[in-house]
């Protein structure tokens, strides 16, 4: 199928039918580049279109950048390329000037705000990715607006995401958003660069990412997008994000119309480009779950846990007979049945240590047991995928069994 379509409904659905949402905002939109204060007006229309969102059952994650350009003019740090120490110094300056905009916007709209600080192994090891996401969750479920950035006052050049498309990317795939919307300086992607060629053609919907499509960034739309990304970063964030099952979705940030900001805009229908993948971030999740993890370990449980996993349950602790192999909390751990035969695949809240404590035990005595406040679910419905294949292979338990 050709890469490039005309707009069709496929994006209007994905929009429409979208319950989790993550929007990643550059410095250039924030940030006034004479003054280097917050760009207030810019920071209340997309308050607006969030909030508009969330009265319609929506939820959003914002990712936003602007802590290094509003901390550099603080400390009276020239333009152009800072030393790290001083990158670093601006990002710890600025990055609570960024909140009190975006909560001053925000409470207009009645909505919390809160902040949240990633570093590269938080997305990238599974434990700390937990960590995250569930805080994340939980910040959605009691209807706070997470604001996302790196840790730029820790993060050094070896161990951080360089800019943040990337990192909006990995905040949808933790979260198996439906859409990641990267508002830039220009309304999409185009066959050449639309400010020098004439001729140059915008590309509305794009399926795959191919060498064609990928060789746009480096060339044609170099000069799209300002601060660390561009077009390049930002087809490396749709190439993440659709891997996930998550569309992207590239725009203008800086639209206003009668409907609203920019996520208005998008909505009614404005010119952007639209990345689509093939799946949903549940089919997308299910498989990396089945098949790119390699288990560490696994679990065997009774009867009654193995019926409640087939109809879509959690694994609780109640049903846990027995625990085999060594493994952390985030590792992925085969779940088998009675007989032996694999049921299921999931990554594991626990370690094998802990969880050989809790076999068989109720999910309320997990505190008393264990010394600390755990997570009812051993395996949580989201993280498991039921397996087709019948292993019958005996298990040997391990000293920890």
């Amino acid at each position: 199928m050709d890469p490039v379509t005309t707009p069709a409904t496929p994006a209007r659905d994905r929009w429409r039918d979208a319950r989790l949402i993550v929007v990643k905002l550059g410095s250039a939109l924030l940030v006034d580049q004479h003054s280097g204060a917050p760009e207030a007006e810019r920071f209340g229309r997309v308050a607006r279109d969030i909030g508009d969102l969330q009265r319609r059952g929506k939820r959003v994650v914002i990712v936003s950048s602007g802590a290094v350009a509003l901390g550099r003019r603080a400390l009276g740090l020239k333009s152009g390329k800072l030393k790290l120490e001083e990158k670093q110094a601006s990002a710890a300056t600025g990055q609570p000037r960024l909140m009190r905009a975006w909560e001053d916007a925000l409470a207009g709209e009645g909505l919390p705000v809160a902040q949240a600080l990633l570093t590269f192994d938080d997305t990238e090891r599974r434990r700390r990715w937990l960590n995250a996401r569930a805080t994340l969750e939980t910040l959605l479920d009691r209807g706070a607006v997470p604001v996302v950035n790196e840790n730029d006052t820790v993060a050094t050049e070896e161990i951080r995401y360089g800019d943040n498309d990337r990192l909006a990317a990995r905040v949808a795939q933790m979260l198996s958003a439906d859409i990641l919307v990267l508002l830039s300086d220009i309304d999409g992607l185009y066959t050449a660069d639309p400010r020098t060629t004439s001729d140059a053609r915008h590309i509305a919907e794009v399926r795959r990412l191919t060498p064609d499509i990928l060789a746009m960034a480096g060339g044609a739309n170099i000069a799209a997008g300002v601060g660390s990304g561009g077009m390049a970063t930002k087809l490396e964030a749709a190439r993440i994000a659709m891997a996930a099952g998550c569309a992207t979705v590239v725009t203008l940030g800086a639209r206003i119309t009668d409907a609203g900001g920019p996520l208005a805009a998008l909505e009614a229908g404005e010119q952007a480009t639209w990345f689509l993948p093939d799946m949903s971030p549940r089919t997308a999740r299910k498989q990396w779950l089945a098949g790119a993890l390699k288990p560490s370990g696994a679990v065997a449980v009774d009867a009654g846990a193995a019926r409640a996993l087939v109809a879509g349950q959690s694994l609780l602790s109640a049903g846990l007979t027995g625990v085999f192999g060594q493994f952390e909390r985030g590792d992925a751990v085969d779940v088998k049945g009675p007989d032996g035969a694999l049921i299921a695949r999931g990554i594991c809240a626990y370690s094998a240590g802990d969880a050989a404590r809790l076999v068989g035990q109720k999910s309320a005595k997990i505190e008393e047991i264990l010394g600390f406040r755990g997570r009812p679910a051993l395996i949580h419905r989201d993280d498991l995928v039921l397996m087709v294949e019948a292993e019958t292979a005996p298990l040997s338990p391990q000293p920890n069994a």
